[in-house]
């Protein structure tokens, strides 16, 4: 009894330990909280120059939607661990509004950070960086390293700069990936596979240890494509030489070794950038441009983009008018139910095609889409959102981003009219199903499995137990049938033959330029093509509407946090500084959990996935 009392004891005294460091760790939150407030309240709010240059700066990856739950984000952003991401369409509405403003008299592109970005949301951005260059303002670029990606924006400036010890890459296309056949063999799992489709690689990383010739010959002809469409590109803004960009890459050992090891002046003496210069020496070029800032006389006049797309979007009163074209952005992996921003969710997407077609101001909805697919049941019950905006006689345009493919293309190909960019992965229509088990590996610790059941199924399905024969004959009837009803589905949408979807389906991967020949999209185009046609569609007129983004909404208690912690940081708090950074294991175990997070989040109720493994880098 004693021994009972003091175990008592002892966990009631942990417990209210607990409990106490609970309630002052709420304290000091509050307390937090409270001086972000104040003090953010007690700052004057930022006035922008009269003469400024605009400051782009780009970190971490362009996407069209950012990723996870809002909260989560403001909160890793404000700890220092937010996930590196830019808006496409930050970048794009403000060199919209900086050509037009007599305040902006340049455009400063500063592109280090940026690492990667898909071709279609580069040429967005380009587009947006030749109309604003149309006013007759420089766009000037600089940067302490290019990557491929930033070099691409890089060459629509009118210069470009590079730091005297800095790096250029330019390393072309392609995709690699890691193969886990006999890793999940020492394992002793039995990773039982179903597909349909000669080319539909998804699988494969589970069942090789190699890419298959099929998935080879596709990624041979993507790859090709994109390369050809990024020199043309970059060459054509730069002034350049035909194949001056493939000769750079291919030739890039030979170069930096005649420049004696210096890949800065390699890149200058190719003509890829027009000068090398510290970052003094750009800050002193910009200050002849458009004057010294106020405050610190050895920097320039500037104005940084999120600032100034506040100040403009407050000013404009936003996009949307009476009557509106709805944007929502379907991007990320299609998974079943609700999901967070940067994942489409089967319900929590359904839910924002919803809200368009119960908006009075909406006249025509475009479906903008970043997606290589997932959950073919989530994929469906998106289907039937946009099958019912039409029915309503609601026109709805599908506008495809990086890549739209597998049910990313599902989700797209019942619309009105499907706009794609020349650089878009579309395609790989077919369908996979895994089931895997994992009897073996216990067996090899001494655990088994036995029971009985009414009928043959009762014991089916466990991934304790093998596969049997006729489980194995069910989920590929079952596949089968999925990919029978897929490219029946694109016929009827697309209005061709079976047949022929059959032929251009089979997992096979197309770019937008394929894809418009091979009949799967409309016409090739960007964001703003697809705005005007859903417009036209609708029967609106050039400057009869506005745009209306429908995105996630964030309830009034977080809505109140995310703006509480913005102001927190604008006040100077750095709570960055109270975290430990992880240790080399933890980041490793983090990475690892990235690559199987992929696999753990599949969460179809049948088990049927419509998924692409094409994203090209």
């Amino acid at each position: 009894m004693t021994r009972k009392n003091l175990l008592v004891r002892l966990f009631s005294a942990v417990w209210s330990g607990a409990d106490v460091l609970r309630k002052v760790l709420h304290l000091v939150l509050l307390l937090f909280l409270f001086f972000g407030f104040f003090g953010a309240m007690s700052g004057a709010p930022r006035v922008l120059p009269k003469t400024a240059a605009l400051v782009i700066q780009p970190v971490g990856f362009l996407v069209e939607q950012y990723e996870g739950d809002p909260l989560d984000r403001a909160l890793a952003e404000l700890a220092g661990d937010g996930k590196p991401q830019t808006l496409v369409q930050d970048i794009v509405d403000a060199l919209e509004y900086a050509r037009d403003d007599d305040r902006i008299e340049v455009v400063y592109l500063e592109l280090s950070g940026l690492f990667g970005a898909g071709l279609s949301k580069l040429q967005h951005i380009a587009a947006a960086i030749e109309e604003f260059k149309s006013s007759g303002k420089p766009v000037i670029a600089s940067a302490d390293f290019l990557s491929q990606q930033g070099y691409y924006l890089a060459a629509h400036a009118d210069q470009v700069y590079l730091h005297p010890d800095g790096l250029l890459i330019m390393r072309g296309f392609g995709r690699f990936q890691n193969y886990f056949r006999d890793a999940i063999e020492l394992l002793r799992i039995d990773w039982n596979v179903f597909r349909v489709g000669t080319h539909k690689s998804f699988v494969e990383p589970y069942t090789r240890m190699d890419m298959s010739d099929e998935d080879r010959e596709t990624t041979t002809r993507l790859i090709n494509q994109l390369w050809v469409l990024y020199q043309t590109d970059v060459e054509t803004a730069r002034g350049l030489e035909d194949g001056a960009i493939g000769d750079f890459a291919n030739n890039y050992l030979e170069y930096v070794r005649a420049a004696g090891g210096d890949i800065a002046t390699a890149a200058e003496e190719h003509g890829l950038v027009d000068d090398l210069l510290t970052r003094i020496e750009v800050r002193s070029l910009l200050i002849d441009l458009v004057g010294e800032d106020s405050e610190t006389p050895d920097t320039f006049s500037s104005a940084g983009m999120y600032d100034y797309l506040a100040q403009m979007r407050l000013l404009s009163g936003g996009k949307a008018g009476a009557e509106n074209v709805a944007v929502i952005v379907a991007a990320g992996e299609i998974l079943f139910g609700t999901q967070p921003p940067g994942r489409i969710g089967g319900d929590s997407t359904a839910a924002l095609l919803r809200r368009a077609r119960n908006d009075e101001s909406v006249k025509a909805v475009v479906l903008r889409v970043d997606s290589p697919g997932g959950s073919s049941f989530a994929s469906e019950i998106i289907t039937d959102e946009v099958k019912a905006l039409r029915a309503k006689g609601i026109p709805v345009v599908a506008s495809m981003s990086s890549v739209a493919a597998s049910g990313g293309y599902t989700i797209s190909m019942n619309a009105d009219r499907i706009i794609a960019s020349p650089s878009t992965i579309t395609g790989s229509i077919g369908i996979f199903g895994m089931f895997p088990t994992y009897q073996r590996t216990l067996d090899a610790i001494g655990i088994a499995t036995d029971g009985v059941g009414s009928t043959p199924w009762s014991g089916e399905l466990r991934p304790d137990k093998e596969m049997s024969e006729h489980a194995k004959q069910l989920f590929q009837l079952v596949i089968n049938d999925g990919y029978d009803d897929f490219i029946s589905d694109v016929a009827a949408a697309r209005e061709m033959e079976k047949s022929e979807v059959d032929l251009i389906g089979q997992g096979q991967v197309w770019t937008g330029i394929d894809a418009l020949n091979n009949g799967l999209i409309d016409e090739l185009g960007g964001l703003d093509d697809a705005i005007a046609a859903a417009a036209e569609l609708a029967g609106l007129g050039e400057d009869e509407f506005g745009i209306k983004n429908i995105d996630h909404e964030m309830s009034a208690m977080e809505q109140f946090f995310v703006d509480l912690l913005g102001m927190s940081v604008r006040a100077g708090v750095d709570v960055s500084a109270w975290l430990d950074r992880p240790l080399a294991l933890e980041e490793m175990a983090r990475q690892l959990g990235e690559k199987t997070d992929t696999l753990l989040r599949f969460n179809d109720p049948r088990g049927i996935y419509s998924h692409c493994f094409c994203a090209i880098q």
